[in-house]
């Protein structure tokens, strides 16, 4: 996510037509979508709790 925001904000260069900003936005974005995947993820995992019902064991009756 740094090196985009660095490419999108520090180089004006293009390379054969293809603009490094567009590319350091690209990236950036990209680490800041996967970021708020991630936290979402750590969030819901957090509040998950299992719960074990106890066995309930019968005698057969003869």
């Amino acid at each position: 996510m740094a090196i985009g925001l660095v490419l999108w904000l520090a180089v004006t260069a293009t390379l054969a037509g293809v603009s490094i900003q567009t590319i350091g936005l690209i990236v950036f974005l990209a680490g800041a979508v996967w970021l708020a995947v991630e936290l979402v993820q750590a969030r819901s995992g957090a509040r998950r709790t299992v719960v074990e019902e106890p066995v309930v064991r019968r005698d057969r009756r003869l």
